[in-house]
């Protein structure tokens, strides 16, 4: 049995009941990781000594019939912008290549807290900037489905490692859709839940107001367990809610009858590939004949929205990037300078990549005296019409849905020297980071061999309904396709 195939609370079973080791399990994944990872590249760094220790200490638990988390031996990969102690965090950066941090992140801490076995580092996108993982500093990750193609960005490779069965869950960052729209290429599932249910505490910063820690599964019910594990108050992060805790499997219903579903004409306009849109109205006829009623509606300032965020994004990441300086963290040029202020230039000059640069640039012009209110104050007044627009939206249906991303995984080089092309990757997922609401990608089927992503969209905290509509729609509709390797 190829156990990297299966899913975590598939797994979690087998263990409880003593037909696997974690030690086996452990194994596998390492195994598959010697047999694809040379292809894929999902992972910048790997664990193997410490995941099998780890696994051991699972097994000593199982043995002294301990009360096993139904997380604890499953292997997971953490993207590379969440700060693990004593273990190398690069962002995917040459300016953070050697930094090891002497702190973990909250959300990893948690999961550590359960006794899951960590297989690495993931690959990314150079500080989550991008939507292809070909703006890592070190090399570009492959989708599984087709070597030729990309995994999507930045959460790339944590979304390439669960897909390819170098990992059985992952946790990934989303700042415009860098868990969903990977997810979507990729084939697999992925989150981006309510701006501040998860703690940021580790996260390297992106765009602050934007960023949000979520998993990326196999399926929806592991989604949920996992979510249910990195969910709480963390006092370390200002920006952290206050929720009472859930367990998100409980929504795990197969029943959408009665519920209102809302399809935004601005995300099935022009720029969708035929097959994506094919599948968008497939889903649609399916969510109908389970009981669901499906009803187009407006959202008229999301033709907006990337453009906002191009202003918004980039501005906190000027801001945010400033403390890479060659004097507080990681890489410092070695050339010699004659003051301060050469080694400051020379230090970002040659640390950072091109598409950091250019969206350090960006946000500092924006940001700029004389065009503040031009730009950035603008940009923060279309956000609130945005999310007004959800917020009239939701006083009508219960789940918003659209496309994950307009076309299906491309190819390699395509897009990467016209970044406003790579720009457009994102424009469904957004939306929903400007809105700060919580929203999911499942696989709703294939064009031209490659995997297609059904975004359901919810209300402010309202993960349940979400989840509920997304297990539905994946019984019902039966994704079986799987890379071929």
């Amino acid at each position: 049995m190829e156990l990297y195939k299966l899913t975590a609370h598939e797994l979690h079973r087998m263990l409880k009941e003593r037909k696997i080791s974690a030690v086996e399990l452990c194994r596998s994944v390492f195994s598959r990781i010697g047999q694809v990872e040379d292809k894929i590249k999902a992972y910048v760094t790997l664990t193997e000594e410490r995941a099998l220790t780890k696994a051991r200490e699972v097994d000593e638990k199982i043995r002294a019939g301990e009360q096993l988390s139904p997380l604890a031996g499953i292997p997971v990969a953490i993207k590379d912008n969440m700060c693990t102690k004593g273990l190398l965090t690069t962002c995917a950066s040459k300016i953070l290549q050697n930094y090891i941090p002497i702190y973990t992140a909250t959300a990893v801490e948690r999961l550590f807290a359960q006794d899951v076995v960590l297989t690495g580092k993931t690959n990314m996108d150079e500080f989550a900037m991008g939507s292809s993982t070909e703006n890592s500093a070190f090399f570009v990750t492959r989708n599984p489905w087709d070597l030729e193609t990309v995994p999507g960005g930045s959460s790339g490779g944590s979304a390439a490692a669960v897909a390819a069965g170098e990992a059985i869950l992952s946790l990934g960052s989303d700042t415009g859709g860098s868990i969903r729209q990977p997810a979507a290429l990729c084939g697999v599932v992925g989150l981006k839940p309510t701006y501040g249910l998860v703690s940021r505490y580790g996260l390297v910063a992106f765009a602050s107001s934007l960023d949000q820690i979520g998993p990326i599964t196999k399926d929806v019910m592991d989604c949920a367990l996992l979510l249910n594990y990195i969910v709480e108050h963390d006092p370390l992060d200002s920006t952290s809610l206050k929720v009472e805790m859930l367990d998100y499997t409980k929504a795990l219903v197969n029943d959408v009858k009665g519920l209102k579903i809302g399809v935004p004409v601005e995300l099935m306009g022009e720029g969708i590939q035929t097959g994506v849109r094919e599948a968008m109205e497939n889903a649609i006829e399916l969510l109908e004949s389970l009981g669901a009623r499906c009803q187009e509606v407006s959202l008229p300032h999301l033709d907006y929205a990337l453009s906002a965020y191009y202003i918004i994004a980039p501005a906190e990441a000027s801001s945010n990037l400033s403390r890479f300086d060659g004097v507080r963290y990681g890489y410092r040029t070695p050339q010699k300078v004659e003051d301060i202020m050469e080694m400051y230039f020379r230090t970002r000059a040659e640390g950072f990549g091109n598409e950091v640069k250019r969206r350090i640039m960006l946000g500092t012009y924006a940001l700029s005296a004389g065009y503040y209110e031009a730009y950035y104050g603008r940009a923060q007044k279309i956000r609130t019409l945005i999310v007004n627009d959800f917020n009239k939206a939701f006083e009508k249906f219960d789940v918003l849905i659209s496309p994950t991303s307009p076309t299906v995984a491309f190819k390699i080089g395509e897009k990467y020297e016209d970044p406003l092309r790579m720009y457009m990757s994102d424009i469904c997922t957004i939306p929903v980071n400007l809105a700060g609401i919580p929203a999911i990608s499942i696989p709703c089927g294939v064009a031209d061999g490659l995997p297609i992503g059904l975004q359901i969209m919810g209300k402010p905290l309202d993960e349940e309904t979400i989840l509920r509509v997304a297990y539905t729609f994946e019984q019902n509709f039966g994704f079986k396709e799987e890379p071929n390797l």
